[in-house]
């Protein structure tokens, strides 16, 4: 786990070698364990790595890595979870390798397969391969989009790195883009693969990018979660022990986000996610792993307090078991250097970062998340909302579905009226088909409330470049009909991806923490999605019967409430989280915290 940056001339003229430095500078925390650079002799590019060491810690191993014949250079983030297996089938065909790192496995399987290596890696990964023969440049980024690679173009020269402000304080521009913005507004985070800036693009998860020797640059996918289900539809009929399978598939990633040269934790909460997944850890790995959970001092005692649910999973499962409780002094403490570490504005990640926190200050250098169980199985009240709302309004929809994507924002069109929830009449509007129904249910303001906010016109400039129904439906099944597909697929492509792993990974790298997500992983998808798709009923209970040893009862029949935070009793108190009061709007009685919440992030970034 690291921080990548580099620099491609795409016209004669060489590459600004402090540009680069600095880039790399900002991503220090990202891996503080060494910091390179490597230049090419006839400036045309320019690498920097910065270090979190977790497989192979010695310095053999360390990035900008060159290649043995010295054609190929590269720069990776992230972790190869079948590297062994991979370099072990090389080897057998007569492959040297020189480390025993998973970075050099993706060097040579590149050297060897060109840009199909990207379908034999199993983990999360952004890299940036040079090619000195040819002069391009390979890029590639993980199927989930766990790993982040952002790319912006200036003055003939193509920058990269791990973070939106790595690129910012390399130089590049930072014009507001309208559809980020209005994205941000939208979804509590900015969808890709926009940003906040104009100038500043995301490569899509399960994606690759080339740069020719011509300078000529092209993009390419070759994954996408809608695929899967699309494919699913195809595949023979699943076996009858549907719950062996999900216990084999689950075993196998756990025991694939176990291969590292240092302790793996976990983050623990009281859910079903993570407490199946300690309980499938233990069966792996026999030694007590060290599991931390988070508490919050105004929760204490009370059903939102999910410290003492997880003393009984360590207890159960025979875990090393540490609570961390935040208060309130903890987090006016701690608020500046949370939204100074936010890389693009986010309504979440609070909680991320003071798990992390402590993980790190217990000497961890990786844990576990059990984020996308909810996505994977169906914990979300939307898999059973959004469905409703299709079958229910889809008769309107040719009375009120937009046919002009600016309509959304137009005041004429079922706009908030009065103490009318503005959800309701969102709802009435776009509920009838299912990217019409998940932007409602999950959009933290409504495309009508956006005007109270927000420059009309930049709301207008913004829906017409992001265009969010559309980019909704493209996520969606082809070739299936399946609601629980359908939820599922939006779910993982735009809340999982653009908030909770981009949380996750500011929020953990900020303290040289590398989290790992057992649950988000293409391979597991790939082998349920014929089960999922096949089965009356997809529900968290798949996951909880995995363990050999059952969950305790008081966990497994717990109530599902989400994990809570006391922010918005915060923002009413803290004298420097008052940016929201400058809205009318947002000063009305019911006023949601998200809302508020929202404009306090955005403060951050000068807006």
């Amino acid at each position: 786990m690291c921080g990548i940056a580099g620099l491609i001339a795409l016209r004669p003229g060489g590459t600004d070698r402090k540009s680069l430095h600095r880039m790399s500078d900002h991503m220090r925390r990202r891996g503080p364990d060494g910091g390179h650079e490597w230049h090419d002799p006839e400036g045309r590019a320019s690498l920097a790595h910065r270090r979190l060491s977790i497989i192979d810690i010695n310095s053999r191993a360390d990035q900008p890595m060159i290649e043995e014949t010295g054609r190929f250079v590269i720069v990776f983030n992230g972790e190869i979870y079948n590297f062994r297996e991979v370099r072990a089938e090389l080897s057998s065909k007569g492959v040297r390798f020189l480390t025993e790192s998973d970075t050099e496995v993706i060097l040579t399987l590149y050297r060897l397969r060109g840009e199909e290596a990207v379908q034999a890696l199993r983990g999360m990964f952004a890299f940036a391969i040079w090619d000195k023969q040819t002069r391009t440049f390979f890029m590639a980024r993980d199927p989930y989009g766990i790993k982040p690679f952002y790319y912006t173009v200036r003055d003939g020269t193509l920058a990269f790195a791990s973070q939106v402000r790595a690129l910012v304080a390399g130089g590049a521009e930072t014009r507001i883009d309208p559809a980020g913005l209005v994205g941000f507004h939208l979804f509590g985070s900015v969808p890709e693969p926009f940003t906040l800036y104009h100038k500043i693009s995301a490569l899509p998860a399960g994606s690759t990018m080339t740069v020719d020797a011509a300078g000529q640059i092209s993009e390419r996918n070759y994954w996408r979660i809608g695929s899967i289900y699309d494919q699913a539809v195809h595949k023979a009929a699943p076996a009858r022990d549907a719950g062996g399978e999900v216990r084999d598939a689950l075993l196998d990633s756990i025991r694939a986000h176990l291969v590292a040269d240092v302790p793996v934790g976990l983050f623990l909460s009281a859910g079903l996610d993570s407490g199946a997944m300690l309980g499938l850890v233990q069966e792996v790995r026999p030694e007590p792993v060290q599991c931390v959970t988070l508490a919050f001092a105004e929760f204490a005692g009370s059903e939102q307090d999910e410290s003492s649910y997880a003393a009984q999973l360590a207890a159960h499962y025979g875990a090393h078991h540490h609570v961390e409780t935040i208060t309130e002094d903890a987090f006016r403490e701690s608020v500046s250097d949370i939204l100074a570490a936010m890389d693009q504005p986010s309504i979440d990640g609070v909680n991320t970062f003071f798990v992390s926190k402590a993980a790190a200050e217990m000497g961890l250098r990786v844990a576990l998340s059990g984020a996308g169980g909810d996505e994977l199985f169906g914990g979300y009240r939307n898999f059973q909302a959004i469905p409703k709302d299709v079958r229910w309004l889809s008769p309107l929809s040719p009375l009120f579905w937009p046919n002009d994507k600016r309509a959304l924002s137009r005041r004429g069109m079922l706009s908030y009226a009065g103490r009318v929830d503005p959800k309701i009449t969102a709802l009435l509007r776009l509920g009838g088909r299912f990217a019409g129904a998940y932007l409602v249910r999950r959009c933290v303001f409504t495309p009508n409330e956006l005007t109270q906010v927000l420059d009309q016109d930049l709301v207008e400039e913004g829906l017409d470049r992001l265009d969010p129904v559309r980019q909704l439906t493209e996520v969606l099944p082809y070739h299936s009909d399946d609601s629980f597909a359908y939820v599922s697929a939006l779910e993982s492509a735009f809340y999982l991806r653009n908030q909770l792993l981009r949380d996750s990974d500011w929020s953990s790298m900020y303290h040289s923490l590398e989290v790992r997500v057992p649950l988000v992983d293409a391979k597991l998808i790939e082998r349920l999605a014929p089960l999922l798709m096949r089965r009356s009923k997809v529900d968290k209970s798949w996951l909880a019967d995995s363990p050999a040893r059952g969950l305790p009862p008081a966990v497994r029949h717990r109530k599902k409430t989400g994990f809570a935070t006391p922010v918005p009793d915060w923002l009413e108190s803290d004298s420097r989280l008052q940016a929201w009061r400058e809205y009318p709007y947002l000063r009305r009685s019911g006023t949601k915290w998200a809302k508020k919440w929202a404009k306090v992030v955005l403060a951050e970034f000068g807006l």
